[in-house]
């Protein structure tokens, strides 16, 4: 059973998806990335998108640490379910609608959000058979949509290659923790083409 390790919710239990069709975050690794988020203040008032929510577990953890505005994006039955029961048990605890739940594709969400800034932190924890190719294009359509300074946290097997960066988004640092690899990226500059 996980739980939310810390913030106004910490230690409430939260509900697993049923089966082998997510991995859920481990607690070593969760630790450390939300000690690397507070380390970068991006958490506080923050508005987080969380992709692939599989459980919603990365994402309420962020509601229970300060952040204005959760959104889960799962397309999965079972887990948007999940997302929704979590969601709900910590906006309970909060006393306010901080998380929502999407069940939709990440691909559709993504493209019918307008541009100009909206999320500041942006958690990716896609399913292991979604290609490169795939990864690629949704990092690519997250561009228009953050905010400046914003972060964005791709989670992979540590046996996958390191993300394709779009133009206008680079990444800064990542880390290994044993089966599990993070990369962490910012908004960039995009260079005018010389003609």
């Amino acid at each position: 059973m996980s739980r939310i390790i810390a913030g106004t919710a910490g230690g409430l239990a939260l509900a697993n998806v049923p089966g082998s069709a997510t991995r859920p975050t481990t607690d070593r690794v969760k630790e450390a990335l939300f000690s690397r988020l507070e380390a970068y203040g991006v958490l506080h008032d923050a508005v987080v998108l969380d992709l692939y929510a599989g459980s919603g577990a990365l994402g309420v953890e962020c509601a229970s640490r300060g952040a204005a505005r959760v959104e889960l994006v799962e397309q999965a039955d079972k887990a948007a379910s999940v997302c929704r029961r979590n969601a709900d048990q910590v906006n309970t605890v909060l006393r306010r609608r901080v998380v929502q739940v999407h069940r939709t594709g990440v691909e559709g969400f993504l493209s019918k959000l307008p541009g100009g800034g909206h999320y500041n932190l942006v958690l990716m924890d896609p399913p292991y058979p979604l290609t490169d190719d795939k990864l690629a294009h949704v990092l690519g359509l997250l561009v228009p949509v953050l905010a400046e300074g914003a972060v964005v946290v791709v989670e992979r097997s540590s046996r996958s290659p390191q993300p394709q960066w779009p133009a206008g988004l680079e990444c800064f640092s990542d880390r290994k923790y044993g089966e599990t690899q993070l990369w962490f990226a910012e908004p960039a500059e995009v260079s005018p083409q010389n003609s």
